[in-house]
């Protein structure tokens, strides 16, 4: 009988939650570190990983103890003060090879609320180094992610999944080229300098957009971003005056709280004298409040609908999927068959441990 569960995906995603959930499992960047290390310090956890984007809050860890799942899921709610029974309606747990075929299904894009989009590779890449960075990666997940990294490039090399360059700032602009047509007369003004933010900008020019305001906490990444599509940038103490001259407003940022307010919008919507103002949130926790769905002549959009937008093209698309998970399955057996055999010492401690109490896994 096997002595441990090895390797442990447990999280939620956008499959069966909704953003207004989601965004409550959001990580700010300066509590990385302590999670990762609150994790790693539960017995049984050898090593540990948490991936946090737009879509989905997962960890993966690598376990000593089967047993240790309940204490994980536990020290996680605990850490990031989630209710353990709200939690348990949304989250799951994949364990061993599936739990290898999830990640890599991750990695290549196929699991993604846009389903072939692009940045998610870079997402799990970065979420690897910081995890690293904090040293709670250990010889399993590291072999595990270097080929993870290398099948998913395969997948996407081979299949017809990535065409097209599909991402989260392209839908944004299908969008606004839906609701305006022509996007030359158009103006935009993107909040937040990060790698969605720049796809975002790039993006709405190589469309036409001619006249771009960017917006971020440093003036010189907004400068930088802003100079490479002859564009205007500006800091958030210009944000009212901004949003009140802008036809689009698309949000961008890794900020906790609403940047933008429906008691700001309101006030500006006099001054626009109710000319339509679009509002597009790809930002989580979310960067405009949700009550600017209310305001007269006002348009949010979220990332739930974005998604709805990309399934429009998605059927077209079907047969690469299907031939994409075919491919991920399989390159998850084969990857799961070279690091089970990595997982006996492990396996092995624990057996000791049940033997001998006193002796501790490291």
């Amino acid at each position: 009988m096997r002595a441990s569960h090895g390797f442990l995906v447990l999280g939620a995603s956008h499959h069966n939650t909704p953003l207004e959930v989601r965004e409550r499992f959001a990580v700010a960047p300066d509590q990385l570190a302590p999670l990762h290390a609150h994790l790693r310090a539960v017995p049984g956890v050898e090593e540990v990983l948490v991936l946090n984007t737009c879509n989905r809050f997962e960890v993966y860890a690598v376990l000593s103890d089967h047993g240790r799942d309940a204490a994980l899921e536990a020290e996680l709610c605990a850490t990031r003060g989630l209710a353990p029974n709200a939690f348990a309606g949304y989250r799951f747990a994949l364990r061993d090879a599936e739990a290898v075929a999830h990640l890599l299904g991750v990695a290549s894009g196929i699991d993604s609320q846009i389903v072939g989009e692009t940045e998610i590779f870079g997402q799990v890449k970065n979420a690897y180094a910081r995890a690293t960075e904090f040293g709670t990666v250990g010889p399993v997940l590291n072999r595990i992610m270097q080929k993870c990294f290398q099948s998913a490039k395969l997948v996407r090399s081979s299949t017809p999944i990535g065409a097209g360059q599909v991402s989260i700032a392209t839908v944004s602009v299908d969008l606004t080229e839906k609701i305006f047509g022509d996007l030359e007369d158009c103006s935009v003004l993107v909040l937040g300098t990060g790698e969605v933010g720049e796809k975002t900008v790039k993006a709405m020019s190589s469309r036409g957009v001619r006249t771009i305001t960017v917006l971020s906490r440093a003036m010189e990444r907004a400068e930088a971003l802003a100079r490479s599509v002859q564009g205007r940038a500006g800091t958030f103490e210009t944000l009212a005056r901004d949003v009140e001259t802008h036809d689009i407003v698309i949000g961008c940022t890794t900020a906790q709280a609403p940047v933008v307010t429906g008691t700001m919008v309101r006030s500006l919507m006099r001054q626009r004298r109710l000319r339509p103002l679009f509002f597009i949130d790809l930002g989580i926790p979310r960067n405009f409040d949700a009550s600017l769905a209310q305001v007269d002549s006002v348009f949010l959009y979220d990332l739930d609908d974005l998604a709805r937008i990309a399934d429009e093209n998605l059927a077209a698309r079907r047969a690469a999927v299907d031939r994409c998970r075919r491919l991920v399955d399989e390159r998850a057996a084969k990857l799961w068959e070279q690091i089970e055999p990595r997982l006996a010492p492990v396996r092995m401690a624990a057996g000791a441990n049940e033997i001998n109490p006193r002796r501790q896994t490291v």
